[in-house]
């Protein structure tokens, strides 16, 4: 495992530390409230505490132990729920403070409206003191639950590229740099991956610290993969069993040219569900696929158990451990 055993990744349930995160889904998300993300696309809500629980047991029985989840404040965060399932399930769940996409928000929603230093001031809270409740309908308050959140969750889109405002961006990277809190970061394209590792870069964030998402929307640059590798940063793959955009085969084969490249240690894998994909919810997927379907079609492509082990167990300790 790259940069020893030592250090923490912080989980709803306390720190834990590196080398006891076990198998774990980079990019998930457990629940997702009935709320504004739900009026853009039925999918992103993830509401039956039971179903999720059930999803959870499935993931830990076929050998997963941690997820990383990505659904930040103010747009359909359960945070009471990912502790109680977390305890009940004995799965690992890293929360996010941060902000997605600003769609994802309702006009006039505080998120829009907060200044670089504000947004800096909840992100570090909700990191080193715990998660508020009820950020979809009010601003932060006082109130707020023992559980830190992990990571801080941040989202590119074309709205974002084209608005000179970046202020959501500095308030993120302030964050991380003050905490040791990882980053990570919601991509749409490799060029929107390219800009914003180098503004977290160029800002100070170290580069171990900013976990790319998203990559394998397409499969057809490789090369810009290895490009983003060589600054240093953890480029995570999630799009998987999602045959909208591709095959699991081409996704295969873009993993095994990363490998044999020597990226390995900085790839990571997930599945990044909503409610369409998951199997206690009627989907098709479930939280097993990786495990049953997906990393049984990488061997067959070659991709040798050490490989696999880096990606889900030694990788995800190492991104998601706190770099003070």
């Amino acid at each position: 495992m790259t940069g020893g055993a030592g250090g923490f990744v912080r989980t709803v349930r306390g720190d834990v530390p590196k080398s006891a995160l076990g198998f774990c889904h980079s990019h998930e998300h457990a629940f997702l409230a009935d709320g504004h993300p739900a009026t853009l696309n039925p999918a992103l809500r993830i509401d039956d505490y039971a179903a999720t629980v059930a999803e959870l047991r499935d993931f830990r029985a076929a050998g997963g132990r941690a997820m990383v989840d990505c659904q930040p404040l103010g747009c359909g965060r359960m945070e009471r729920a990912l502790v109680a399932a977390s305890t009940e399930a004995d799965v690992h769940l890293v929360a996010s403070t941060g902000f997605h996409k600003l769609a994802f928000y309702r006009d006039g929603h505080w998120v829009r409206t907060y200044s670089e230093e504000r947004l800096r001031d909840v992100f570090v809270r909700e990191v080193t003191v715990g998660m508020y409740e009820g950020t979809d309908a009010a601003e932060p308050c006082a109130a707020s639950l023992n559980a830190r959140a992990g990571v801080v969750k941040t989202a590119v889109d074309r709205e974002r590229m084209a608005d000179p405002d970046k202020r959501w961006f500095a308030a993120a990277a302030a964050a991380s740099i003050a905490t040791g809190a990882p980053i990570v970061c919601h991509t749409e394209t490799h060029e929107e991956a390219i800009w914003l590792a180098h503004y977290y870069l160029e800002r100070g964030v170290r580069p171990n610290n900013v976990v790319l998402c998203h990559l394998d929307r397409t499969t057809d640059r490789p090369e810009t993969h290895r490009e983003l590798a060589k600054l240093g940063v953890y480029l995570e793959y999630d799009t998987i069993g999602r045959f909208k955009y591709h095959s699991d085969e081409d996704e295969a084969k873009l993993l095994l040219r990363l490998l044999e490249w020597g990226m390995e240690d900085r790839i990571l894998l997930g599945l990044d569900t909503t409610r369409a994909r998951l199997k206690h919810y009627g989907g098709d997927v479930g939280w097993t696929y990786l495990i049953e379907t997906f990393l049984p079609l990488l061997a067959r492509f070659g991709v040798g158990d050490e490989a696999i082990r880096r990606w889900m167990v030694d990788n995800p300790a190492e991104a998601f451990a706190f770099k003070p």
